[in-house]
Formats: C-alpha cells, sequence, structure tokens
C-alpha cells in the first residue's frame, strides 16, 4: 500500500530544534541554578521563592520551576531584580542552598576516596511531579532515599533510565472504565544535564543486545547533593526498536521490559565506569537492578586481574538487596532463551558459561531452561538482603526458603530495614510553619531527635487544629477543582459541574484511601455491605465524606473493575456529595490528601502489603491511620495513634476473610472512630483526637523518617560493606582469593561430613532452672574443627518436625578420636518450661556469606 500525504510530509520534515531560555538579570541569576537543582521541591522556602513570582502561573505550568521560568515576562524579572524584599528571601534561599548543597561535610564518609561511591540502581525514581520517572511507592522510595543521603552528605549516586513518556496518566471513561495516555515528556523543561566525553561529545555507552548493540546516553540531574543519572536509548544511533526502550515505564512487552533491565544493570555499570566513577558498595533497589551485579563482577576481574570465583567472593560482601514485594507473582521471570544473547557476550569477560550465569537467577536443582529471577539473582549476588519491614522481612524469609531448603526459615539470610519517608517532601506548609516555630528552622534535619519529638507536645492544641483545618479547607478547594476539570472534560451538563462545585464540606470528617488499586489493596471492602457504608456518610448527627484516588496497573482488569464499582456506587444521588474518586493520582495530589484528610484508611490483604509508607507521609501530618496490621502499621500500631482493624489475622478463605473484616472495618469506624472526631464537650475542640494526632506526628518523626532508614543501611550495610571492599582487595586481593580457595575446598569435602544421633546423658524429665549434658559424634573427613562450627539447635517444639522459635548453642571438640572422628559436646539449661527439641548441625565457619552459602550445612 501507499503511504499517505500525511505520512509523505511528515517523512519530508526535518526541523533543527533550538531552545530559548529566559534573560534574567544578574542579581536575580540564583533562580536558574537553583531550578536546575531538585532541592528546591523539599525546601518549602524555596518552592515559594517561585511562587510568589506568579502563583497562578506556577500552578499552571505544573509546578516545573525550568518551564514557569520560561513563561514568565521579561518585564516581571526586571520589576523582581529593583524588590528588595523579594532579594532578601532569594539571599537567604541562596545561602540556605550553599550550606545544603555546596559546602563539603567534615567527618562523613571516612571509607570512600573522592571517585568512590554508593550506586543506588532503581528502575524508577518519584523525587517531584514534574520528574515524571515513576509509578508509585518503589520509586517515590527511591527518591525520598536519595533526598536523605544528600542531607546526610552520603557518598551515593542515583542510576536509573530517562523515559520520555514516563509512567500513563488516568483518566475514566463515563462508565468509571480506566483509560491511559502516555504523553510525551519535554525534555527541556526538566533539570538534566546531558553527559560529555574527555572530547566533549555526548558520552555512549553501548549493551549487546539480540539484535546489535544498543546504544544509550546519559542524563544527568542533581537532587541535593547527590547526582542521579539516567540512560536513553531514543537516539539516532538505534533502530526504532531500541529506541523504545526508554519510552515507558514498566513496558508490557517481556522483551521490551528485559531489555530495560539489561540497560539499567548492566548498561548503567558500563556509564559509570566511563565517567571513572567506582562502585565501592552496590545497592539494587529491588530486582529490576540485578543485572548490575553481573557486569560488576566482569568489570572486577578485569580491573583488579581475579578470576571468576575470587570476584564472587568481593562482589556479593560489598552488595546490598532490598526487595519491596511479599508477592512471588510480583517478582520478574524472564525465559531463558530470551535472556541468553544477553549473557552470551559476557562469557569470555567473566569466564564462564551463559548457562552457568543462568544458574545464579534459578532454584536449586533447577534444570537450565527454568526461567531466571531476579530476585533469586539479586539474593545470590548480595551478603546484605532486606525486606522493608519487620512483617515483610518474615514474609520473604519463608517465601524464599526454597533458596536454601537446608535452613530453617528464620535463618534464611533475608533481614529488614523498615522504610521511612522524607517529611520535608510531605510536610504541609501551615505545619511545616508550626515545627519552625517550636521545633526549630532546622528541625529537618535533626527530626529524630529526642528533644524535637518532645517539642511537638509544646504545640499549643488550638494552633495544631487549625493548620489541620487549614489543610482540609484546601483539600476540599482540591477536590472540588478536580472533579469540575473531570466531568468538563466528559462534556457533563452544566448543572452536573455546578453540583460538583459544591461537593464535600470542609468541617466533616474526611477518610482518604489513595494507593495504586492493586487487588490485594481491597478498595472494594467498604462496598462489601453498600447500604451500611451508604448510612455511614449520610449520618445528619455524626456525617462522613470519602476520597478515593489511585491507579490500576493497565492490564490489571480486576483492578480497573474495582475502581469502576467505587465510581458508580460515588456516582448515586444519595451518596454522591459525600464519596468522590479523583482521577490521575499522582504526587501533587497525594500531597493534599495526605495533608488534609483526617483519617487514612488501608485495607490490604495481610501479608501482601510489603510496606505502606503512605500511612507514614499521613501520619506525620496528623492524619490517624485505620489499617489492617499489616507492613508498617504492625510496628506504628498503638491505640494512642490510630485504630487497627481485626488482630492481624491471615486467612485461607478470601471471601470469608472480606466478609469478617469488612463487618471489622464498619465497626472501628461507627464505634470508635466517629465518635471520637465529634467529642467535643460545649463546642470546643476534639482534644481527643488532637492528643492522638500529636502522637502519630511523634511517631512518625522517631520511627517512620527517611533519615532513619537511611541512617539504618548506612550503619548496617554501607559502612561494612565499604570496609569489606577495602580489606578484601588488599594485597592484591589476598582475602578474597583465601575465601575462593576456602570454598572450593568446602565445596570438594563437605560431602564427607556425618553426624551421628545426638545424646543426653540425662534422662529428665527436668525442671526450670536444671542442666543436662549434649553429646555427639561428628566425622569431619578431611575438614578439620577450626573449619567449621558445631552447634546445638534447639526450641520449643512446634510440630515434630519444626521448631517455634529455635536457639543455637556451640558446641566444642570433647575428645579427638582419630581420622577424623571428634566428640562434641556442651551444656544445656532450661530456662522455661514446656515441650522442647534438640539436634545437631555442622556449618562452615566464616563470616554470614560462607554461613549461607547453600548446600554447606549437614543436620544429624
Amino acid at each position: 500500500m501507499g503511504t499517505s500525504l500525511i505520512e509523505d510530509f511528515n517523512h519530508m520534515k526535518s526541523f533543527q530544534t533550538y531552545q530559548v531560555y529566559p534573560s534574567i538579570p544578574h542579581n536575580l541569576s540564583f533562580l536558574e541554578v537553583l531550578s536546575r537543582n531538585l532541592w528546591w521541591c523539599w525546601n518549602k522556602d524555596a518552592i515559594e521563592i517561585f511562587r510568589r513570582i506568579e502563583p497562578t502561573l506556577w500552578t499552571e505550568s505544573g509546578r516545573n520551576p525550568i518551564a514557569f521560568l520560561s513563561k514568565i515576562p521579561q518585564s516581571r524579572f526586571e520589576k523582581l531584580a529593583e524588590d528588595d524584599s523579594y532579594l532578601a528571601h532569594l539571599k537567604r534561599i541562596k545561602d540556605q542552598f550553599q550550606r545544603r548543597v555546596l559546602d563539603p561535610v567534615n567527618g562523613t564518609a571516612s571509607d570512600f576516596h573522592s571517585q568512590q561511591t554508593i550506586a543506588y540502581f532503581s528502575m524508577e525514581f518519584g523525587i517531584h511531579e514534574s520528574l515524571p520517572l515513576f509509578a508509585g511507592g518503589l520509586g517515590i522510595l527511591a527518591g525520598d532515599h536519595l533526598k536523605a543521603a544528600s542531607n546526610m552528605a552520603l557518598p551515593l549516586t542515583g542510576v536509573g533510565l530517562m523515559y520520555h513518556r514516563g509512567y500513563f496518566r488516568q483518566y475514566l471513561n463515563p462508565d468509571g472504565w480506566q483509560q491511559e495516555v502516555y504523553p510525551e515528556i519535554d525534555i527541556y523543561d526538566l533539570p538534566v544535564e546531558r553527559i560529555k566525553d574527555a572530547s566533549g561529545n555526548d558520552l555512549t555507552i553501548s549493551v549487546t543486545g539480540p539484535d546489535g548493540p544498543i546504544h544509550a546516553v546519559v542524563w544527568k540531574i542533581m537532587v541535593g547533593r547527590i547526582p542521579l543519572y539516567l540512560l536513553d536509548t531514543n537516539i539516532r544511533e538505534n533502530p526504532p526498536i531500541y529506541r523504545e526502550i526508554t519510552s515507558r515505564l514498566y513496558a508490557g512487552d517481556p522483551k521490551v521490559r528485559l531489555a530495560q533491565e539489561i540497560l539499567l544493570g548492566i548498561g548503567g555499570m558500563r556509564a559509570l565506569m566511563a565517567m571513572d566513577i567506582q562502585v565501592k558498595v552496590l545497592h539494587m533497589n529491588e530486582g529490576h537492578s540485578a543485572f548490575s551485579s553481573l557486569e560488576r563482577l566482569a568489570q572486577t576481574i578485569a580491573n583488579h586481574n581475579v578470576d571468576l570465583k575470587t570476584a564472587l567472593e568481593i562482589v556479593p560482601r560489598t552488595t546490598v538487596f532490598t526487595t519491596h514485594t511479599p508477592v512471588a507473582a510480583g517478582h520478574d521471570e524472564f525465559p531463558a532463551e530470551i535472556v541468553s544473547p544477553y549473557l552470551i557476550p559476557l562469557e569470555e569477560r567473566m569466564g564462564a558459561t551463559h548457562k552457568e550465569i543462568l544458574s545464579w537467577g534459578q532454584s536449586p536443582g533447577s534444570d537450565s531452561e527454568t526461567p531466571l529471577s531476579m530476585f533469586i539473582l539479586g539474593l545470590h549476588m548480595a551478603a546484605y538482603c532486606n525486606g522493608v519491614s519487620r512483617l515483610h522481612g518474615s514474609v520473604a524469609r519463608r517465601m524464599w526458603s526454597h533458596v536454601w531448603p537446608e535452613r530453617a526459615v528464620d535463618e534464611v539470610p533475608i533481614s529488614h530495614i523498615t522504610n521511612g519517608i522524607h517529611i520535608s517532601s510531605f510536610i504541609s506548609q501551615e505545619f511545616a510553619y508550626l515545627f519552625d516555630r517550636y521545633l526549630g528552622p532546622d528541625w529537618y534535619m535533626s527530626s529524630r531527635k529526642p528533644e524535637n519529638i518532645k517539642r511537638v507536645d509544646d504545640i499549643y492544641d488550638e494552633e495544631l487544629w487549625r493548620a489541620h483545618e487549614m489543610n482540609r479547607s484546601r483539600l476540599v478547594r482540591t477536590c472540588r477543582e478536580q472533579l469540575v476539570k473531570q466531568y468538563t472534560r466528559r462534556n457533563a451538563p452544566r448543572n452536573v459541574i455546578e453540583a460538583v462545585e459544591s461537593v464535600l464540606d470542609p468541617d466533616t470528617l474526611t477518610i482518604s484511601f489513595a494507593r495504586r488499586f492493586a487487588t490485594y489493596k481491597r478498595a472494594y471492602l467498604l462496598l462489601q455491605d453498600p447500604e451500611r457504608f451508604a448510612s455511614i456518610v449520610n449520618s445528619e448527627k455524626f456525617p462522613v465524606q470519602f476520597i478515593f484516588a489511585g491507579k490500576a496497573h493497565p492490564k490489571d482488569n480486576e483492578g480497573k473493575e474495582h475502581i469502576k464499582k467505587l465510581f458508580q456506587f460515588a456516582s448515586k444521588p444519595e451518596v454522591r456529595d459525600t464519596i468522590i474518586f479523583l482521577e490521575d493520582y499522582d504526587m501533587h495530589l497525594a500531597r493534599h490528601l495526605l495533608q488534609g484528610a483526617d483519617v487514612w484508611l488501608n485495607t490490604p490483604r495481610r501479608p501482601f502489603e510489603a510496606c505502606g509508607t503512605s500511612g507514614m507521609k499521613a501520619a506525620i501530618n496528623g492524619l490517624l491511620n485505620v489499617s489492617i496490621l499489616d507492613g508498617w502499621w504492625c510496628e506504628g500500631y498503638s491505640d494512642e495513634r490510630g485504630w487497627r482493624i481485626g488482630n492481624g489475622e491471615e486467612y485461607e478463605d478470601h471471601t470469608y476473610q472480606d466478609a469478617v473484616e469488612s463487618q471489622a472495618l464498619y465497626n472501628v469506624l461507627e464505634n470508635e472512630v466517629i465518635p471520637c472526631f465529634y467529642e467535643r464537650k460545649n463546642g470546643d475542640l476534639p482534644y481527643c483526637w488532637i492528643e492522638k494526632m500529636k502522637a502519630s506526628i511523634k511517631m512518625a518523626m522517631e520511627m517512620f523518617c527517611s533519615l532513619r532508614m537511611v541512617a539504618n543501611y548506612e550503619s548496617r550495610y554501607y559502612t561494612s560493606a565499604a570496609k569489606r571492599y577495602d580489606s578484601l582487595l588488599a594485597n592484591l586481593a589476598e582475602e578474597a582469593k583465601n575465601l575462593a580457595a576456602q570454598i572450593k575446598r568446602l565445596r570438594s569435602l563437605w560431602k564427607n561430613i556425618k553426624i551421628h544421633p545426638p545424646e543426653s546423658h540425662n534422662s529428665g524429665p527436668y525442671r526450670v532452672g536444671d542442666t543436662f549434658r549434649v553429646t555427639s559424634q561428628i566425622e569431619l573427613g578431611q575438614l578439620r574443627p577450626y573449619e567449621v562450627d558445631v552447634e546445638l539447635y534447639y526450641g520449643r517444639l512446634k510440630s515434630l518436625e519444626e521448631l517455634d522459635a529455635s536457639n543455637e548453642a556451640p558446641m566444642s571438640v570433647q575428645e579427638d578420636r582419630g581420622n577424623g572422628h571428634y566428640l562434641y559436646g556442651c551444656t544445656l539449661t532450661c530456662n522455661s518450661s514446656g515441650r522442647f527439641g534438640f539436634t545437631v548441625r555442622v556449618s562452615p565457619r566464616g563470616d554470614v556469606r560462607i554461613k549461607s552459602t547453600p548446600g554447606l550445612l549437614t543436620w544429624a
């Protein structure tokens, strides 16, 4: 078929583009500097320096300072250049920027040289809505990690992808069915800088794909002190199919998704090497970035002249792997046949076949055609593995115990560091002013200090409540504006648009449910009994209003169906003024909801919520959480801070679970939440509610801020990993080579270990406080006692084959019986009553990495 005239014309067009930026007076030139560092987006005073130029235009430009400044008339700049008040404000921001971003900080990162870094790889980064490179909580958490690292002056570098269409924008059709659009991002409105090579040309890196090389350029964005590098394949050197790799976040086609993760991991490491940035510690944020460990292995082999076995003792001991997904189906797996073409080019550099490399991402005992699990690859390549809440750590250990089939579930080497939030990114303007006055102007740099937390109680109840009421009023106004836009786009009649201009009441108890509409989030729980739900919102004495928002994955029709049902219920005449659904949930809308609602509702199916940081953001703004005991709320909940739905039960029958927990939700709302909000003697303030608000704020500051989170990563992982990097590579990698030899020896001789049944030297029964001796004969073969640890493994019985909680007691050699046979023994003390069991096991002596090596554990 021939091409159309339009297609012919499009083929003829070839515009040379150029960008014109405003001519800003010299004494205002810092505005341009500020606009190109995302530090401004978490500093309220810096945001205000832009907004006050032209508030309406600031909103219309999407709160994007680069786009905003390009629309300001030259006359307005000339006027500001003579405004002493504005210039004083600008100088104050410039001085803060100098201290917080540019000035060196003494005493930090002593384990890192100037070109060394902690490389933080993530598929998405949510820093601000004007940089739409994220889909949800994982990306916002990654953005918070960078912001906190900047506050703490950590030597950290972010690595991700530059998406030209990012994640989708959502709108609903008249029936309430979700539609998706992917608008092109104007890269010239972003604070990006293209990296150049030594010759001044664009730095380009390549990854070998199944149909030839995939080329990518590198963009840089500054997040305070932290550089974020983003790879981009949308360049002329690539064929169209490769240019699409960085088009959309989380591409639906598995081949494109694989290419994204190859580019992120392998390409990201190559980009850092091309910029002469040495990765001392690698942090893989979720399994998407696990391929970075493969390229790091190849670089370690080449740069330090070691073999693969030695590199495998270095890279994992200096790598952190964080998982955010408690559902096995949520982890990426790729068929071996589509992964192999990317791995074959690594064979020569790594000294391993592609099938051996594939095996690192496959379960023990799998055949070579088993799909590669990005999670298992991440586990095998990192000595430091963690979930993102205490409960999630436990769930992850149970879910992935098959990778270590010989270990007890509670000894699977996956720990946890509970997520935290970057408080100053989400705190309301009114609350920030209160904290400035009562906690001090730099409170957000040290919000965890006990004295700061105690000062929250000094805030006058009336001041706190009035600030909260202002936030609620702003939320109601925002919701009305949003609804007018939604109904106008649907060509609704004028009377309908006029009606939505008065929905919601700024004095009514407001409950928000805003999050991804994944099925396990159970947005439908309130609809289990529609009549009861309607009676709650239509109460004349104690009215309640609900605001829903959130996106379903484009391929999640079940999630879309939940949105449709909520939309249709909210459209009923009897509830349409008190229940609304807001389209296109993003960071901007989230801030209004997190700051202006009274209650933050969360109804996940336990234990599928890994963490749930939105509840933390709500808490710092004085909202009270009403939630299933899942994710972070298991650690945050107490009666003085909010409410729980149920008691943390887990059910096999999901229909029954929904029925039980929906009733529990109605009950807690009707009997506890609503009466507490409206308990106001003689028309006074709701003092009980305000007391809970203060407890909620203090909890978020102390337990769930990102400064605490990143400090945990630094103290538990980064510092020790950096020290191990130095020690492993010292003296031509002598220690790493010795570890490789040790593992080789252990693997070859471990099969000869035999443990005879342990014997207790007192038949019992025992009383609390009694002791008894346990011995066991161990055949170690050619291994020696100093190479192994022999332990008595004991605890209260859960069943005949499982302990409820395990304990270990070291056993020592009592007698050398010759020929590699040893008698080991120890004394066991009875500390509590009950039915107990014990056995004996042998593991290799060494660090956690050696002790958790699959296959090196023998039980009696």
